[in-house]
C-alpha cells in the first residue's frame, strides 16, 4: 500500500510534529533547569550539560517527526 501524501495530510503531519516537538522541548529543558539548579551549575558547566541534553534530545525530535509522518500518511488511518 502507498501513502498518501495530499496537502492535507503533510499539515497534519508537520501539526503533530510540531506539538510533539514543543512538548519534548518543554520536558527536557524543564529536566536540564531542575538539575542545573540543583547542582548550582553556572557557565561552562551548564553549556556541557546542555549539549549531553541535546545530544539525545535531537534524536528524540528526528524520531517523533519520522513518527508523526508515518502515523498521518499511513493509508489506514485515512
Amino acid at each position: 500500500m502507498r501513502r498518501i501524501k495530499t496537502f492535507k495530510t503533510l499539515t497534519r503531519a508537520a501539526s503533530a510534529a510540531s506539538f510533539l516537538t514543543v512538548q519534548a522541548i518543554i520536558c527536557v529543558g524543564t529536566v536540564y533547569w531542575a538539575i542545573a539548579e540543583t547542582l548550582r551549575m553556572e557557565g561552562t558547566a551548564a553549556i556541557v550539560l546542555g549539549v549531553i541534553f541535546a545530544i539525545p534530545s535531537a534524536y528524540l525530535l528526528i524520531v517523533v517527526s519520522r513518527m508523526a509522518y508515518e502515523a498521518e500518511t499511513d493509508p489506514a488511518n485515512q
